[in-house]
């Protein structure tokens, strides 16, 4: 059986055993090198290259994102961002997904040994998913995102206003690995009439609040890190909050937002299961659902249920995707409408709002 070999790019000692010691514990994981910062790294890859990279951001004589940008134009390989859990990281964690890196493992500033095998799962699912992403198709991304940019028919401020009046209509989006850009991609391309979106993208705690924020400057509809009791409306979009589920309830002739504690479903807290399946109970036909880029078959499941309750469901299809494992599962239970690519999706959207998508 061929080893995933992993390169693990660290400033901290403790980190770098740590990881390797646990990655190793995996049989169908190799940890064949580490290092203290990229310099070192780069000495090593003449010999052995390795076929994912987990690479820390802060680190001397060069940070993890100039070296993520080179490890891209040299020779495009998963990375996986190892990042802790502050503001100011965040941030730059969001530049480096957008830069082309597939995952994020978060780390605290202390316990980090304790942190680490209690996430043991969780860091093995993400190596052996960011192993089978495709890289390449940040490249694709990043092109056509530059070629919307450039026939943007916004000529000035983007002017965001809220909708004071919900509908019966809802929006549902699931993503993981390689979600952060794609959902980007859906979202930039939305105007303000837009009926309210739910996503659950799988993403550490904290880093959602980052995100969200990140979108709404972006977008010209409005988005929020979801908080329980918020109405659901229209132009506006709500991400789950890093570990914590997020489901929809009816409320008068519309919707607001739960988010709640509760188990890992599907390996995941939030799940785009615990979404759609609420989704499912309460919209119905009026609902939209979407499963995008991830690794395994978290929302496979909860968009079956969509599917059986009348909703229109979408799954992007498999050459825009970094990872094909959620969409693919959606297809295979037999839950899906309409397999499409990343730059349809939003298309479908705007047709969904005009009541045009039917099944």
């Amino acid at each position: 059986m061929k080893k995933i070999k992993v390169h693990v790019v660290d400033d901290s000692a403790s980190v770098r055993m740590v990881l390797a010691e646990l990655l190793n514990t995996d049989p169908e994981i190799d940890v064949i090198d580490t290092s203290a910062d990229p310099i070192i790294a780069k000495l090593k890859l003449d010999n052995r290259w390795p076929d994912v990279f987990v690479l820390d951001i802060e680190m001397p004589r060069m940070d993890g994102i100039t070296f993520l940008k080179e490890i891209m134009q040299t020779r495009p390989t998963p990375v996986v961002i190892c990042s802790s859990l502050t503001r100011n990281n965040a941030e730059m964690t969001l530049k480096a997904l957008s830069a082309g890196a597939v995952d994020v493992i978060s780390k605290p500033e202390t316990g980090i040994k304790d942190f680490f095998y209690e996430s043991a799962l969780m860091l093995v699912d993400t190596i052996k998913s960011a192993s089978k992403a495709k890289v390449k198709n940040y490249a694709l991304l990043a092109d056509r995102q530059n070629i919307l940019h450039d026939a943007d028919e916004v000529t000035g401020p983007l002017t965001k206003k809220r909708a004071n009046i919900q509908g019966d209509a809802i929006i549902a989006i699931g993503a993981s690995a390689g979600g952060t850009t794609a959902i980007e991609t859906v979202l930039k391309e939305l105007p303000v009439d837009t009926p309210g979106i739910v996503v659950v993208q799988h993403m550490p705690e904290k880093f959602t609040k980052a995100y969200a924020d990140r979108l709404d400057r972006i977008c010209v509809i409005r988005v929020e890190e979801a908080r329980d009791k918020t109405p659901i409306v229209d132009g506006q979009a709500l991400i789950a909050p890093g570990n914590r589920h997020l489901l929809i309830e009816k409320k008068g002739t519309g919707y607001e937002a739960v988010v709640k504690d509760g188990p890992l479903v599907s390996r995941h807290r939030p799940s785009v299961n615990v979404l759609f399946r609420s989704v499912a109970n309460c919209a119905g036909s009026s609902a939209l659902g979407i499963i995008m880029t991830g690794m395994g078959d978290d929302g496979a499941t909860g968009m079956l249920e969509m599917h059986e309750t009348g909703a229109y469901t979408v799954a992007q299809d498999q050459e825009t995707s970094v990872v094909y494992g959620m969409p693919r599962e959606a297809v295979k239970r037999g839950g899906v409408d309409t397999v499409a690519p990343l730059f349809e999706i939003s298309k479908m959207i705007k047709k969904f709002s005009k009541g045009e998508l039917v099944k």
